[in-house]
């Protein structure tokens, strides 16, 4: 017996999650070759992109600036088939995309500590960056927090740091240079904002294969813009109930119910010049074996 497909369910849930307006276009196809893209060798025809970012708001005109724009910056590079445009991540990009999936798949395992001494012209610039990976700045040219997976920062002396004892010196220094209040918000956010998908993608047959790889890449977008910058203190210098374990529950059990459908679509639709993306590899199926080795509340 065919299940009837509803789409009115899976726009109520997108329009839930974009109650306050799509997602920047650079921004969501960054999420696109995250999810999507890099983990199938990292070259996806221009079309592809134009209509995954249509099912949450971004116009074409908008896919094409933000395409070239990161053309542009050095994190695509374009090649043609015949009228047809495709964009591959550069090899910088590939690098930057492992680390963050790492942070995004792998484990929760506790990091080294660093300091990072600032060596460039500019370290304000530079620091900037590095709070945005969530170092804390502990002085004009110095920074220090856990080692972010990839490349080390670059115009910088990297000094390993080791607590005296578990946790201690750490727990009086986090509400001095961490702010666990904007992170434990964020957190809530997320989990608020996409809770309510669980009672609908337990019966995923409702939904068209096309709705699932839209939410889950507003779900890995959502997620990924708040993990990315969350500076991974260690368990034990956390207030209780950290929301960030529950927020990390609820993405990986929501990334696990949506990806056999979301990868149907993709396989059926995604292409390069050579052929259609494969609908799953040694690195989407890892993604999955990681995910389902969580346990949900």
């Amino acid at each position: 017996m065919k299940t009837n497909k509803n789409p009115d369910v899976a726009s109520d849930l997108i329009g839930h999650v974009l109650s306050e307006g799509p997602p920047r276009a650079a921004s969501f196809i960054v999420t696109i070759y995250g999810d999507v893209v890099e983990p199938r060798g990292g070259i996806a025809w221009i079309g592809n992109l134009i209509a995954a970012c249509a099912g949450v708001g971004i116009s074409e005109t908008l896919v094409r600036t933000a395409v070239s724009r990161l053309v542009t910056s050095g994190q695509l590079l374009g090649e043609r088939d015949g009228r047809r445009s495709y964009y591959r991540l550069s090899a910088a990009a590939r690098t930057e995309f492992a680390a963050a999936a790492q942070i995004l798949f792998g484990s929760q395992e506790a990091v080294e500590w660093n300091f990072l001494h600032l060596t460039g012209t500019e370290p304000e610039n530079d620091m900037v960056a590095l709070e945005r990976l969530g170092y804390a700045k502990i002085g004009q040219r110095l920074a220090f927090g856990p080692r972010r997976p990839g490349p080390n920062p670059p115009r910088a002396v990297i000094f390993a740091a080791q607590p005296s004892a578990e946790g201690e010196g750490l727990s009086t220094s986090i509400s001095q240079y961490w702010d666990l209040a904007g992170h434990s918000t964020s957190y809530i956010s997320f989990i608020n904002r996409f809770s309510p998908f669980l009672n609908i993608v337990e019966q995923t047959e409702t939904l068209l294969p096309s709705a699932c790889l839209t939410l889950r890449l507003l779900l890995v977008h959502q997620y990924r813009m708040i993990v990315l910058h969350d500076p991974r203190l260690p368990p034990s210098v956390l207030p209780a109930g950290w929301p960030g374990h529950q927020a990390r529950q609820l993405f990986t059990e929501l990334y696990r119910r949506l990806s056999p459908l979301a990868d149907e679509h993709i396989a059926g639709s995604f292409v390069t010049g050579s052929g259609p993306l494969p609908r799953t590899t040694e690195t989407t199926r890892q993604r999955l074996k990681a995910g389902a080795s969580v346990s949900f509340f």
